[in-house]
C-alpha cells in the first residue's frame, strides 16, 4: 500500500464509509413464552469483515489553462482517497496527448511538503521514479505538482493539454476487480467504480510575443541634397515592435557605429525625446563605438522609435 505515513496531507470533502478491514457482526435474539415462563434464545453471529474499496480521485488545481512560455512551468494537481482503507497511489504523467500544438517535456512530480499549494524548489519533495505517494488515509489529499519544460519556438496562444493518472498502488483495473486479502487488516481489496484508477487533464496556453527591428536610414549632405559624400549625416531610425500576448522584459537595444562614419554627439533620442550620450537614469547611452537604449519591459502591441546620427567621415 505504500510507505507509512504522510507528507503534506490534509482532509478531503467529509466522507464516513466504513472503514476497511473492521468485522461487522450480526445476532438475532428471540424471546417467547414457554407454558408462563419467558425463554430468550439467540443466535450464531454472523461476521463480514468489510473489503477496501479502491478508490482514487484526481482533480486538476489550475484555473482554466496554465498561460506558460518557453522554460519551466508547473502544473498543480490533488489526489484524493475516496476509499474506505489507507492506501498510496502510483503516479504517470502522459505530456504527449492527441491534439497538442506542443508536447512538453516532464522534468519531475513533487509534493507540496507545506501545503501552501505553491511549488517550492528545494522545499517540496521531489518524488523518485517510479512516483508513488505515501499512504493517504480514507478521505484525505495531497496536492501534487508536475514539473515541466516547454519548448522553445512556440506559437502565441498554441494549446497543449497534460494527463495526469493516480492508481491505486494494491491494484486496479475493472470495477469490482478483487485482490484477494490485500485489504486492510487481510481483507480483500475491491476497485471501485474508478477502477482503481483516477486521470485529470492539466491544461496550457503558449502566451509569447515576438520583437521585430526594423532600421532605415535617410540622408542629408552639405549641399542640401541626399548624396553619401564625406561632410554628409545619416540618420537611423530603429523601429522596434512588439507583438502577441506576454510582455516583453529587458528589452535592450544597441546599434554599432559604421566604420567610416563618426556618432554625433547628441543625437539619440527615444520616441521623439531626446536621450543623454551618458550612462544616468535615462534609457539612452552612446560611445563612440556604439548607441544602447534600454527598453526595460514592454508590453505587447508596443512600438518605440529610436533615432540617432553620424558623420560620413571627410
Amino acid at each position: 500500500m505504500g510507505i507509512a505515513g504522510a507528507i503534506g496531507v490534509s482532509a478531503a470533502k467529509a466522507a464516513d464509509p466504513t472503514p476497511a478491514g473492521i468485522v461487522i457482526e450480526s445476532t438475532a435474539q428471540a424471546s417467547y413464552d414457554d407454558g408462563g415462563i419467558t425463554r430468550n434464545v439467540t443466535s450464531n453471529t454472523v461476521q463480514v469483515r468489510v473489503d477496501e474499496l479502491l478508490d482514487p480521485v484526481a482533480t486538476a488545481l489550475d484555473a482554466g489553462s496554465l498561460e506558460v512560455r518557453p522554460g519551466p512551468a508547473v502544473l498543480s494537481f490533488l489526489v484524493s482517497n475516496a476509499g474506505n482503507g489507507p492506501e498510496a497511489f502510483n503516479l504517470e504523467v502522459v505530456t504527449s496527448v492527441a491534439g497538442n500544438a506542443f508536447d512538453t517535456t516532464l522534468d519531475s512530480i513533487a509534493v507540496d511538503t507545506n501545503s501552501n499549494a505553491t511549488y517550492d524548489p528545494g522545499i517540496d519533495q521531489i518524488l523518485s521514479a517510479p512516483a508513488v505517494t505515501e499512504i493517504l488515509a480514507p478521505g484525505a489529499s495531497l496536492t501534487i505538482f508536475v514539473i515541466l519544460s516547454v519548448p522553445d519556438g512556440i506559437e502565441d496562444g498554441a494549446q497543449s493539454e497534460v494527463s495526469f493518472v493516480a492508481r491505486a498502488a494494491t491494484g486496479n483495473g475493472a470495477p469490482g476487480n478483487v485482490f484477494a486479502g490485500a485489504g486492510e487488516n487481510g481483507s480483500d481489496a475491491i476497485a471501485g467504480l474508478s477502477g482503481g484508477e483516477a486521470t485529470a487533464i492539466g491544461q496550457m496556453v503558449a502566451t509569447t510575443s515576438i520583437v521585430a527591428l526594423q532600421k532605415s536610414g535617410t540622408v542629408a549632405d552639405p549641399f542640401g541634397g541626399s548624396a553619401a559624400v564625406p561632410g554628409a549625416t545619416i540618420t537611423y531610425n530603429i523601429a522596434a515592435s512588439v507583438t502577441g500576448s506576454a510582455q516583453i522584459d529587458d528589452l535592450v537595444i544597441t546599434d554599432q557605429i559604421p566604420p567610416g562614419t563618426q556618432y554625433v554627439a547628441g543625437s539619440l533620442a527615444l520616441d521623439g525625446t531626446p536621450l543623454s550620450d551618458v550612462a544616468d537614469s535615462d534609457a539612452g547611452e552612446a560611445t563612440p563605438d556604439a548607441i544602447t537604449v534600454n527598453l526595460g519591459t514592454v508590453a505587447s502591441g508596443s512600438s518605440n522609435i529610436i533615432t540617432f546620427a553620424v558623420l560620413i567621415a571627410e
